[in-house]
Formats: structure tokens, C-alpha cells, sequence
């Protein structure tokens, strides 16, 4: 299981193309897709990215169909694109992990710390906190070259187009 904190992540992580990273800090709404019992789910959600970690941090509702199915199956994907007709502007990420509730009062403490830094109006906001741990990314930018794929994983730790 991944720790919201794990020096293996960061050791990991050091080795992601800055290019993703930059796109992940640049925006903030990705869609989350869950899966239960055979049947797909999508949901919106603002983000606070957090490098160190390989993680994305959102607030959701217990009650919501996506918290429910990743409580039940915490393997999850998402992606964010950008929306243009321009074909050399298209640029997005696809990415799969894991669905976590922060394990312990720290890991809450700097979650909750990183996300009001990042959406400071979401101090009104009672929802608890949920860490999506990144595993594998793929970002495609057709900046680089028409198709440009830079995939990363955490289990390898590999970059590659």
C-alpha cells in the first residue's frame, strides 16, 4: 500500500519528466474514473497536486458514488485535457493508481495543509480529503511532435516516449 509520505515514492518520483509534473501543477480539475461490480463511473474533482508524493489530493463526499466504489475497489484512473481544435495545442494525461484515505494524523495534517494552499476557499469545505496515488501516467503533447507520449511508472520508475 502507498504512504501518503514514502521516501520510495520520492526517490521514484525525482525520476518524472519535468513536463509532467508541470502540466499536473498547472491545472486543477481532473476526471476520475472508478469501476464496481462491472459498471464505470466518472467524476469531476478539483485537485492539489503534490510532487513529492506522486499524489493528487481532492475532497469528496463518503456518500458519493465514486467514494463509495473506490472504497470497495481502490484501483482508479483519471486523466485531464485540454480542450482545443488546434491538433499542435493538444496536450492531456491519462494516469492510474490507487484511491486513499490519509493512514494517519500527519499524513491528514499535510494533506489538508497542501490543499487549502492551493484552494484556500476550501476551508469552508467539511469533506474529507482523499489521496489518489499515482502508479502509471502517460502525457501525450503534440507540442513535442504530432502523437508525443511520455509515460512514467512507479514501479519501474521508468520514463519513455
Amino acid at each position: 500500500m502507498c504512504h501518503f509520505s514514502d521516501n520510495f515514492a520520492r526517490s521514484i518520483f525525482e525520476l518524472m519528466d519535468q513536463r509532467i509534473i508541470k502540466f499536473f501543477k498547472k491545472h486543477h480539475v481532473f476526471t476520475l474514473a472508478t469501476c464496481c461490480d462491472g459498471q464505470p463511473w466518472c467524476s469531476s474533482m478539483f485537485y492539489a497536486f503534490i510532487e513529492e508524493d506522486a499524489t493528487l489530493l481532492f475532497t469528496s463526499d463518503p456518500a458519493t458514488r465514486h467514494v463509495m466504489e473506490a472504497t470497495q475497489n481502490q484501483r482508479v484512473a483519471g486523466a485531464i485535457a485540454l480542450e482545443t481544435e488546434v491538433i499542435g495545442l493538444i496536450r492531456g494525461v491519462q494516469f492510474s493508481g490507487v484511491m486513499l484515505e490519509p493512514s494517519t494524523p500527519e499524513a491528514k495534517k499535510k494533506a489538508r495543509r497542501a490543499y487549502l494552499k492551493r484552494f484556500p476557499y476550501a476551508v469552508l469545505n467539511a469533506s474529507p480529503l482523499w489521496i489518489l496515488a499515482l502508479h502509471q501516467v502517460k502525457f501525450t503533447d503534440n507540442a513535442l511532435g504530432f502523437g508525443k507520449k511520455l509515460r512514467w511508472s512507479k514501479e519501474s520508475g521508468e520514463e519513455g516516449s
